[in-house]
């Protein structure tokens, strides 16, 4: 695991570095991710050529979060599991489903490689890579690399205070502004929009050579993958044939929910509402994931028989949209600029990017009505991730019942209408029903609800 004390301190930068000089070695390697986020594993597939997985101790159940740990080790020689913010933060509690990194290298044994901005220090480095390497005897940090090292002096003094400690320096990544990629609201931009990632890669391969200690790293490695039992899917697939949205306005599909449905036998058929396509008339349900609809409203407001197709489609079989999905379903999409865009009007509701408010955490939904993702009464865990805003909630029925990750109620969330469902939610997985009729990890109550940042 490639951790670090914070976001913004690297992790990614250093993940794809390795990533590209071990695959330049020949090395049959896949990235994974903790946490939900979706950007981070797409540049781990552009760099590797293998998917990478989610890994999220709080969202996913037990049983499904081993079979993905498996399925992520399987067909490649090197598992390199990026973590999310910093190794230990997460939620308050329970403990171990935290929905933390550190959760995932105890449960795993993963090593962990701290990555350690070192920029404006230099020996104190060492008391946070001790602290680090004591705090939890579950978790093992096998060593340390520099992050942005201003010169070779700098690095020798980090270096000679941490090996000190007894803790292995593996490396010493110095500063280079060429190496920072362009960012967004939601986190960097896409890997299918970056323009220079072949170069991109081809740099951060050269530089790992050059300041990593890439044979340490590899001796690091755990020796034997935790075998898949094949038979954990994060939800029901909800046709046989899924017609899924994906371009550069649709394009946050995780790889665990798709491989889910692969297994259970559906096949999923890409169609580009960018380009003006449809769902095939031969698809029995039609997916359309969230994404970036709000950097080209103007382009799906002017995409009509992508609308008329899918509004066809609509009556007879079922739709849902997640987030940006859900956005696209409603009326109407106001862009940054304040221009108002016709969506599909499937939903009611209007969405506004103009009108900023981030909405950000762990979410639990129990659905009020049979729909895509699931039969009324099935409880879902995943995540709430974006900015926009509702300026008109329509009259739709709501779709479900919200609990933030503490067990917080947050109000109904969604809407359905017929055949169509969505929400800003994203699924990472269904909860397994208990013979009581509840489900297992059903969340802290309110009442012992402890305050904290939900960003943090």
């Amino acid at each position: 695991m490639i951790a670090a004390p914070r976001s913004g301190g690297g992790k990614t930068t250093l993940t794809l570095a390795l990533l590209a000089a071990l695959r330049r070695r020949g090395v049959a390697v896949r990235g994974a991710k903790t946490g939900p986020d979706y950007i981070d594993p797409a540049f781990h597939e552009a760099l590797t050529g293998l998917s990478s997985l989610n890994l999220d101790s709080w969202a996913m159940p037990p049983a499904l979060l081993d079979d993905v740990m498996a399925q992520a080790c399987s067909g490649c020689d090197m598992l390199v599991t990026e973590a999310s913010m910093g190794l230990f933060d997460g939620l308050m509690e329970p403990g171990g489903a935290r929905g933390a990194p550190a959760d995932i290298a105890a449960r795993f044994g993963l090593p962990v490689v701290l990555v350690l901005d070192i920029s404006g220090q230099g020996q104190s480095a060492a008391a946070t890579a001790l602290g680090f390497a004591t705090l939890d005897p579950a978790v093992r940090i096998a060593g340390v690399i520099l992050n942005r090292v201003g010169s070779p002096r700098h690095a020798a003094m980090a270096t000679r205070a941490i090996s000190a400690t007894g803790i292995p320096v593996l490396g010493a990544f110095g500063r280079d502004t060429q190496l920072q990629m362009p960012e967004r609201h939601l986190g960097l931009v896409q890997a299918r929009e970056h323009g220079g990632l072949d170069a991109l890669a081809d740099r951060l391969a050269t530089q790992a050579e050059r300041d990593l200690d890439l044979d340490a790293i590899l001796a690091c490695a755990m020796p034997q993958a935790p075998a898949a039992t094949g038979d954990a899917i994060a939800i029901s697939p909800p046709g046989q044939r899924i017609a899924v949205a994906n371009d550069a306005a649709f394009s946050f599909l995780y790889a665990h929910v798709a491989a889910g449905w692969r297994r259970a036998g559906a096949e999923l058929h890409f169609f580009s509402p960018l380009n003006d396509e449809g769902p095939a008339d031969g698809c029995d349900a039609c997916w359309l994931p969230g994404g970036y609809p709000e950097l080209h409203a103007g382009r799906l407001a002017a995409a009509g028989h992508f609308r008329h197709a899918l509004t066809r489609f609509a009556r007879t079989r079922p739709v849902h949209g997640e987030c940006g999905g859900f956005m696209v379903l409603g009326e109407s999409l106001t862009d940054k600029a304040g221009e108002t865009h016709r969506m599909t009007g499937l939903l009611g509701h209007a969405t506004s990017f103009a009108r900023r408010r981030m909405n950000l955490g762990y979410r639990t939904a129990r659905l009020r009505h049979d729909c895509a993702i699931g039969r009324a009464g099935t409880v879902l865990r995943g995540h709430e991730f974006h900015y926009a805003t509702v300026t008109d909630p329509g009259d739709d029925t709501p779709l479900a019942d919200m609990h933030d990750g503490y067990g917080a109620p947050r109000g109904p969330g969604g809407g359905r209408r017929g055949l169509v469902s969505g929400t800003f939610f994203h699924v990472l997985s269904t909860l397994p029903a208990l013979q009581d009729g509840t489900t297992c990890a059903p969340g802290i109550p309110a009442s012992a609800m402890v305050q904290v940042s939900e960003q943090t």
